[in-house]
């Protein structure tokens, strides 16, 4: 009754060796049949040191903040993270009370100097709750805008309505602090979002993709692209052996393969490639792509004819070093 009759794609294991890979651990499994399966995991850990408060800003301590928020637990927590750092904190549900206190507290010469904004709200969203509280304060106080959401597609008009930096939830303590002392010039810029990170030994570089998943595709795509790759895709191992062979010698630097595709998979096309009369055709650099991660896998792709193996899903970093092996830069 455990069992659903549908046989998976073995992603989870993949999954769970990156995941000990990244944390220096260790996987075994040893397997019998009709005894059943045992997986060991090795890791080294540390104690935890002593829980330690955030520390004071020392530019903000004493000063006024407001949080603005429709959840009340959110505002709580918010506050009592703000009053950690040493601020004055208080809090509304609402964006046009957030307004109203606004101008109350500059009438009361005691005006809030920093304020925390949620950007999801029902009676009015963070970023027009910003826009009329910029024309009350001016420029000079931080306003950051929290959201549960990629803020990419909103940045635009919530920088020109006033918003001076971002946050994302769920929000813990150093995230608050770490935006606080950006808004005051004290740490170090976000990256800009959107600038591509082209790489020169990349440049003029051609891939071609072969995965059946389109939305692989599109993701594996536009991390290439933005590396500085000029990349082709094909839906199967038959449409990649096409491709290479319909394209001049050289055309392509590398091949991208994945192994489990419909029509020809990708240990098939390799071997097809290889058998190539062309020899720099047949010699085209293959790297794997794959979600079974074993070394059992990665043998079986090096013995095929590949030139690499990437586990699935991939790890960018882990791509981009077997990239630049690959292309000669250490």
């Amino acid at each position: 009754s455990t069992v659903s009759g549908i046989q998976g794609t073995g992603l989870g294991m993949a999954i769970t060796k990156n995941i000990v890979d990244m944390m220096n651990g260790e996987i075994e499994v040893h397997s019998e049949p009709n005894v059943g399966t045992e997986f060991v995991v090795r890791l080294r850990l540390r104690f935890t040191e002593q829980h330690r408060e955030m520390g004071q800003i020392v530019e903000l301590s004493g000063l006024r903040s407001l949080v603005v928020d429709d959840d009340m637990v959110s505002c709580q927590s918010v506050s009592k993270m703000l009053r950690q750092i040493g601020m004055r904190a208080e809090w509304t549900l609402s964006g046009k009370e957030a307004v109203v206190r606004t101008e109350e507290a500059i009438e009361l010469a005691d005006p809030f100097e920093v304020y925390i904004v949620d950007w999801s709200m029902p009676d009015m969203n963070g970023v027009e709750t910003v826009r009329r509280i910029r024309r009350i304060v001016g420029d000079d106080s931080p306003i950051i805008l929290m959201t549960a959401y990629d803020w990419a597609d909103i940045e635009q008009e919530a920088r020109a309505a006033g918003v001076t930096g971002f946050i994302g939830k769920p929000l813990f303590a150093s995230d608050l602090h770490r935006a606080l002392e950006r808004s005051l010039g004290k740490a170090a810029p976000e990256a800009d979002r959107g600038k591509s990170a082209v790489d020169e030994s990349f440049a003029g570089k051609r891939i071609l993709l072969a995965e059946d998943n389109e939305l692989n595709r599109e993701i594996a795509v536009e991390l290439l692209s933005e590396a500085g790759f000029s990349v082709e895709t094909a839906e199967d191992g038959r449409v990649a052996c096409e491709k290479v062979e319909a394209a001049e010698p050289g055309y392509y630097d590398l091949v991208l393969m994945d192994i489990q595709m419909p029509v020809m998979d990708g240990y098939e096309a390799t071997r097809h490639i290889r058998g190539m009369t062309n020899r720099e055709r047949a010699d085209v650099p293959i790297i794997a792509m794959t979600a079974n991660a074993f070394e059992e896998d990665r043998e079986r792709a090096i013995e095929t004819g590949m030139n690499g193996h990437l586990a699935k899903p991939i790890d960018v970093e882990k791509m981009m070093e077997v990239l630049h092996k690959l292309f000669g830069r250490k």
